[in-house]
């Protein structure tokens, strides 16, 4: 085979991710894993029903069409509509993805040219740098400084350059928590339309906002056709297994990112839309509770962990708390988060991980929330151990 290396050279360095090392370390010493951010409990009970009688009935136990089944597309219009007040054809606007991960890679795939530049807020989930660099472009981090973790709008304007194809937005923003205002996404949207920019804008945690509501930028004028909104099942109804999740765009948009989507898994989880579509028409108590429920979640965490001596940075939105170790007396994220399941029994995860400046990441550590009362309570009480 010679002595060029086997892996292409555009994924070098990036290797097994954090949350597989993470959730096997949490395993491997019976930890409790506030590291990955999966609930530990199932999402509504009339849902996982409508998921096994679909396959009971055999709907989509064969392959489902490859933009999705027309009842899910139908029900992410109608979300979109209810909740955003942004229309959309559900046969042209909409597609179906295995999650929005795969929903990701496919829209930077099918936009992307190598050469291009991504401008992406930092610290980002590990995803986007991978698929960024297995379309041969490059990512230029616009960094979330602590404590506030607001974008630095002149900043962003001063990345731009003639190679910029692209602004990759995640609000509620994981791991930090910011939820972008509308002041913020209004500066943002005038970048992007001044310099011919598009947007991919993953609204994953869209219905966990603690403080005010989420606010899409394809709802900005100029936005709608040259945004990509994508968001997911997963993260709202708590059924993370699935994989399933969505792009909403214009339909010269959605045409470029099925044509990416269509060679990489073409479909999935055809009884899972059936049941996904029943989700999305939850009445409106559901996502008030869901809310509710984790906000409370949120402060039983972010109190814990403020007695028990980290610097807490608590969150507008997802659910996730970024936290500093510094007055603990610590100072590398990484080797923290590796020695903490033997220290007192709790995984989580190195924010380090996000970053490609690693010094303005390098003590922080995330933890999530989205776990029973008894798990967060017992985890506290471990921290406290430090």
């Amino acid at each position: 085979m010679g002595t060029r290396p086997l892996l292409n050279r555009r994924l070098q360095g990036l290797g097994t991710t954090i949350f597989a090392e993470m959730s096997a370390l949490a395993t491997a010493t019976g930890s409790l894993n506030l590291g990955q951010g999966f609930p530990d409990t199932d999402g509504p009970r009339e849902i996982a029903e409508a998921a096994a009688r679909a396959v009971l009935t055999g709907q989509g136990n064969q392959y489902p069409p490859g933009p999705g089944i027309p009842e899910l597309r139908q029900a992410v219009a109608e979300h979109q509509q209810r909740f955003h007040g942004l229309a959309y054809d559900p046969d042209t606007e909409v597609l179906v993805t295995a999650g929005a991960t795969e929903a990701i890679a496919a829209a930077l795939l099918a936009l992307l040219e190598p050469g291009d530049e991504v401008i992406a807020l930092e610290p980002f989930y590990d995803s986007y740098a991978a698929c960024i660099a297995m379309a041969g472009a490059t990512r230029v981090p616009l960094t979330l400084r602590a404590p506030a973790f607001r974008p630095d709008l002149d900043e962003l304007r001063s990345l731009i350059t003639p190679r910029t194809r692209l602004l990759l937005l995640n609000t509620p923003h994981n791991p930090t928590g910011t939820v972008l205002t509308p002041e913020e996404l209004a500066a943002i949207a005038a970048l992007a339309v001044e310099h011919d920019l598009l947007v991919v804008a993953d609204e994953v945690y869209e219905h966990l906002v603690f403080n005010g509501v989420h606010h899409p930028i394809a709802a900005l004028p100029g936005m709608r056709e040259r945004t990509v909104s994508i968001s997911s099942a997963g993260k709202t109804f708590s059924f993370t297994g699935w994989k399933v999740g969505w792009v909403t765009a214009s339909a010269p948009l959605v045409a470029a990112v099925r044509i990416a989507k269509q060679y990489l898994t073409y479909v999935s989880a055809g009884p899972f839309q059936y049941a996904v579509a029943e989700a999305l028409r939850l009445p409106d108590e559901f996502f008030t509770a869901l809310r509710a429920d984790l906000l409370r979640k949120r402060d039983l965490l972010a109190d814990g962990l403020d007695a028990a001596g980290f610097q807490v940075f608590r969150p507008e939105g997802t659910y996730f708390i970024t936290t500093d170790i510094t007055p603990l007396g610590e100072k590398d994220g990484l080797e923290f988060c590796r020695s903490l399941p033997a220290r007192c029994g709790v995984v989580a995860i190195p924010n380090v991980v996000f970053y490609d400046d690693t010094e303005a990441g390098r003590s922080l550590v995330r933890f999530t929330f989205c776990k029973r009362d008894d798990v967060l309570t017992e985890a506290v009480a471990r921290l406290r151990r430090l």
